[in-house]
C-alpha cells in the first residue's frame, strides 16, 4: 500500500504536476517500523522502507523470473554525502521547481525530465533499470538558467 501525504513538512515528499507523480523524496528522517512502500503495484520500479527490530527475520527467499516489460527508465538516487539540487521539468525545456536533498535522502524519479546540480561535494549511487541503451536511452536539454530556479520550500 502506497503512502500520500498531503504536506511537504513530513519526511516523504510526492513530487507533482498535473495530477502526473514526477518523484518520490524520502528524507533522512523517514522512520517507521514494519514495512512501508511508497510506490503502487503498477511502477516498473518500487520503493519501500523498513524498519525492524533487532532479531527479526526475514524469511530466505528467491525471486522468480518473470518477464516484465520496462517502456520508461525510472532512477532511485542515494545521497551519502553533500547536498543536490534537483530540477523537475514537464518536458523537455519546460522548468518547475526544485528541491534541495541532503546526505541520508532517497529519491525515487519517476516520470517527467530532472536535472542536477551539486551544492557541496557529493557522493550519490544511482539504481536504474538496465541494460543501458546509450544515446537513445534519454534526450538531453540546457538546463535552467542561473538564477531562474524556483526552489520548493518546506
Amino acid at each position: 500500500m502506497a503512502l500520500d501525504y498531503a504536506s511537504s513538512t513530513e519526511a516523504l515528499q510526492r513530487v507533482e504536476h498535473g495530477g502526473e507523480l514526477l518523484a518520490l523524496i524520502v528524507r533522512s528522517t523517514f522512520c517507521t517500523p514494519g514495512v512501508t512502500f511508497f510506490t503502487t503495484d503498477d511502477l516498473s520500479q518500487q520503493m519501500g522502507y523498513m524498519g525492524h527490530p533487532k532479531g527479526k527475520v526475514i524469511e530466505p527467499h528467491v525471486h522468480n523470473h518473470i518477464r516484465r516489460d520496462v517502456n520508461y527508465t525510472q532512477e532511485a538516487l542515494f545521497i551519502r554525502r553533500g547536498k543536490l539540487r534537483v530540477d523537475f521539468y514537464a518536458d523537455v525545456d519546460e522548468y518547475l521547481k526544485s528541491y534541495i536533498l541532503e546526505a541520508g535522502d532517497v529519491i525515487l524519479l519517476v516520470s517527467g525530465g530532472h536535472g542536477f546540480e551539486a551544492l557541496e561535494d557529493l557522493e550519490m549511487i544511482e539504481i536504474k533499470q538496465g541494460p543501458y541503451a546509450g544515446d537513445r536511452d534519454k534526450t538531453r536539454f540546457k538546463p535552467v538558467a542561473p538564477g531562474k530556479t524556483r526552489l520548493h520550500r518546506e
